[in-house]
């Protein structure tokens, strides 16, 4: 095990663990927690801000609730390192590696992870279902709790859950709202407490509903009364507590809770699991809470960090010049000479780096939230009133808006472009962010047109040609990490580039290798060993992919072999569609695909999860060889 732990934290197998702790205990153990944290992530890197800051909150519901008995899910699941180590997970040396501990919750690591939820919004919608499933099925002794928050309310699918967990009164389902982002002051003090405890108490809630019915049966000064009542004990709950928004859409309301008080997060949870019914626990925490340089960045509180130095916080190898950086410093360029360009992003101003853009052009910047159906469709409005926005967000997180790409932005030729961060194979960040299915997904909506360029020089131009498309959506694509060194053309045909000529014997076999994007390093790899075992290989390197560029299809004929090399879906990918319309055209060349295969992908390196699909220039030498009978 790669990091010590407390002594209190040593003893904690699970969750009936930490029921047993007494108050002054729990403390102990919240900074043991933060410790160990610290220690952890900084070996490892990892979402370290958001945990910091939900360490007393999630001690509390442990304390208050028995998982798995009772349900956790948690929404933006990074923030679910303490559950993991209450629950018994504490080896943390392998952290987002191959075989070792998820980044987010796993069922396949245990009996206490149910939602695998790295894509933000979601939890109250499963919460909302296993709690109607628990009714129907007449499983009255557990809850469900759903833990929001990391800007997790922003998304429009969590509003939609909650109008519809408003209108039940018999799902035992707790929302605990992480509110670390608001100004809210919590409320405190022997009133505020007793109120909370008054608002879900049922005898309470009787009480009100006889008054309803004695004082309208009065006729129009008894409706007058309980109006008038009615309002007068709203009034005084707003003043003590800003929870109108909640209780207008017909929950109970908890709070504001210090969500660092052990002893009061466990009061508002007990309070909350007696009602019996769905309940909001509005809880206020600090994120980066209790690791000074996490409080002192002003950009994310360490909300996902690199392998740092615990002490300071700085990165132990600062990271090389890389894509993100590059597309930082030319849509910036680009702003300065286009005064229509606008940008647009969903709460990721600086992971997809529209900081510096932001900073220049703050009134031409919009964040959004997390809510990519709203950025996608706000685009295609701002597009018609004459503007060309720019959406940036990660590659795996477009899925989510794919019908306002398909019905607002290309329907309507909306002049659209989307920049694709880790785009491709992104590795440590699970299953859900790998960014392999945009080229499958995009290459079916009409007009759009999608580049995915290799190199610096490349992707500038690719930025300037895609926002000089007022007609159409653009997409301009690439990967997580450093960019590579200048890969220079030997020659263009219409338009496509020509990386390398390796010329063998009139008799040679030859091979025409189509490389995409950040995969164009593999394919002049492959071509050179193809070259070695006596074949006359071409390595093309097209910017814009789809639609399919129709030099492409021109050069298949003359080759006995295509193999193409993408980040992306092998089905329904960038090859597919070039082996579909050289068919179309008559030609009869055999093609190979390197690419994704049709399944998700499991928690490594990039390097291993390449390996592990048969996407390294040895495997794709054997296949070709293999495809001329040469194996």
């Amino acid at each position: 095990m790669s990091s010590s732990r407390g002594p209190l934290l040593a003893g904690i197998t699970s969750p009936e663990d930490v029921r047993r702790l007494s108050s002054a205990q729990t403390v102990r153990l919240s900074q043991e927690i933060r410790d160990f944290l610290v220690d952890s992530v900084s070996r490892t890197g990892g979402h370290l801000g958001p945990n910091l800051g939900v360490v007393e909150m999630t001690v509390a519901m442990h304390r208050v609730f028995r998982s798995p008995t009772d349900t956790f899910v948690f929404d933006t699941g990074h923030q679910s390192y303490v559950h993991k180590l209450l629950t018994g997970r504490q080896d943390f040396s392998e952290l987002r590696s191959k075989d070792g501990l998820s980044g987010y919750p796993s069922r396949a690591e245990s009996a206490h992870d149910v939602v695998e939820n790295s894509h933000a919004s979601t939890a109250l919608s499963w919460a909302d279902g296993i709690a109607k499933a628990n009714v129907v099925r007449g499983l009255t002794d557990r809850h469900v709790v759903a833990v929001i928050g990391d800007g997790a309310l922003t998304g429009g699918m969590a509003w939609e859950a909650l109008n519809n967990i408003a209108e039940s009164q018999d799902r035992r389902l707790v929302v605990v709202v992480n509110d670390n982002g608001r100004s809210y002051s919590p409320t405190i003090g022997g009133l505020a407490h007793h109120l909370d405890t008054l608002r879900v108490t049922q005898g309470y809630e009787a009480f009100l509903g006889w008054g309803k019915r004695a004082l309208t049966r009065g006729g129009a000064p008894g409706r007058f009364a309980y109006d008038w009542l009615h309002g007068l004990k709203k009034g005084l709950k707003d003043v003590v507590a800003p929870q109108g928004m909640f209780e207008d859409l017909g929950m109970k309301y908890i709070g504001p809770v210090d969500g660092h008080d052990v002893e009061a997060m466990e009061r508002a949870l007990r309070a909350a699991r007696a009602f019996g019914e769905p309940v909001i626990v509005h809880a206020i925490t600090e994120k980066g809470r209790g690791y000074s340089p996490a409080e002192q960045d002003v950009a994310d509180r360490f909300h996902a960090v690199g392998k740092i130095h615990p002490e300071t916080g700085l990165p132990v190898a600062p990271s090389r010049f890389g894509w993100t950086s590059v597309f930082a410093d030319e849509i910036v360029e680009i702003g300065r000479d286009r005064k229509d360009v606008v940008a647009i992003t969903a709460a990721m101003l600086h992971p997809v780096g529209l900081a510096p853009f932001a900073q220049e052009f703050p009134d031409r910047t919009f964040d959004v939230g997390i809510a990519e159906q709203h950025a996608a469709t706000s685009a295609a409005g701002m597009a018609f009133a004459g503007l060309h926005p720019v959406v940036a967000v990660y590659a795996t997180f477009l899925n989510r808006a794919f019908d306002q790409v398909l019905l607002d932005v290309a329907l309507h030729r909306a002049g659209v472009t989307f920049v694709l961060d880790r785009a491709g194979v992104t590795g440590s960040d699970g299953a859900s962010h790998n960014g392999m299915w945009d080229m499958a997904m995009l290459r079916i909506v009409p007009g759009l047109r999608l580049a995915a360029p290799r190199d610096e020089k490349t992707l500038r131009t690719a930025l300037r040609e895609a926002v000089d498309v007022d007609d159409a959506p653009t997409v301009v694509r690439y990967p997580k990490g450093a960019i590579p060194a200048p890969i220079e053309a030997v020659d263009t045909i219409d338009g496509v580039d020509v990386l390398a000529r390796h010329t063998g014997d009139p008799d040679a076999p030859r091979v025409l290798v189509v490389g995409v994007g950040s995969m164009v390093p593999v394919a002049l790899d492959a071509a050179s060993s193809l070259a070695l075992h006596g074949v006359a290989a071409t390595v093309v390197a097209p910017t814009w992919v789809l639609p399919v560029p129709p030099a492409v299809v021109k050069l298949v004929p003359e080759h006995d072999v295509v193999v193409t090399v993408e980040d992306g879906l092998v089905d329904g990918g960038v090859g597919a569609a070039i082996a579909q319309r050289s068919a179309e055209a008559g030609a009869g060349s055999r093609f190979v695909h390197a690419g994704i295969g049709h399944e998700f992908l499991d928690t490594a390196e990039r390097s291993e999860i390449l390996d592990a699909q048969r996407m390294t220039a040895g495997d794709v030498v054997r296949d070709v060889l293999g495809a001329l009978g040469r194996a």
